[in-house]
């Protein structure tokens, strides 16, 4: 019976869409985890995994924090009840947390972008992050100190096989 307890406190964490480009575009300052308000269609089409985060982002307004332009397609067998694909969608967070991001998002060169939204036991969570904007130089230099690592790994792998 204890186990049973231990397995319901215990929330799957159920990746649905990456935001797999905010990471080259973008320098992560700070994450939160926002719940999601979502309709029943939404929620359908995200448990057979089909969303996109790529052109997303976040803003404050009215003290309330808001999720754009995340791609949830409509639900297949939806009827007039179906949702529109790219709606704003209102985030969940606690005051403090949208006082602070609100704060850093008016910063010069600062924004608010989701880089994963997932299912956390039966409820859509959102992970957004305060960014900040990366130059072009910054982008080639993060690939090349990437290809870098990869080539030095590689090599270890060679040494490694041939005994030395």
């Amino acid at each position: 019976m204890a186990k049973d307890q231990a397995s319901k406190k215990e929330p799957t964490r159920k990746s649905i869409a990456r935001n797999r480009k905010a990471l080259h575009e973008y320098h992560i300052e700070e994450t939160f985890e926002a719940g999601l308000v979502l309709t029943g269609t939404e929620v359908k089409s995200l448990r057979e995994g089909r969303a996109n985060l790529t052109d997303g982002f976040g803003l404050i307004f009215q003290g309330e924090a808001w999720l754009e332009h995340a791609y949830i397609p409509e639900y297949t067998q939806g009827t007039w009840t179906n949702h529109s694909a790219r709606r704003r969608r209102k985030m969940l967070l606690h005051k403090t947390e949208i006082l602070r991001i609100s704060q850093k998002v008016r910063e010069a060169g600062h924004t608010l972008i989701p880089l994963e939204l997932y299912f956390d036991g039966s409820r859509v969570k959102v992970e957004i992050a305060i960014a900040r904007g990366k130059k072009d130089w910054d982008k080639r230099q993060a690939l090349r100190e990437k290809q870098d690592k990869r080539e030095a790994e590689r090599a270890m792998k060679d040494k490694v096989r041939r005994g030395e």
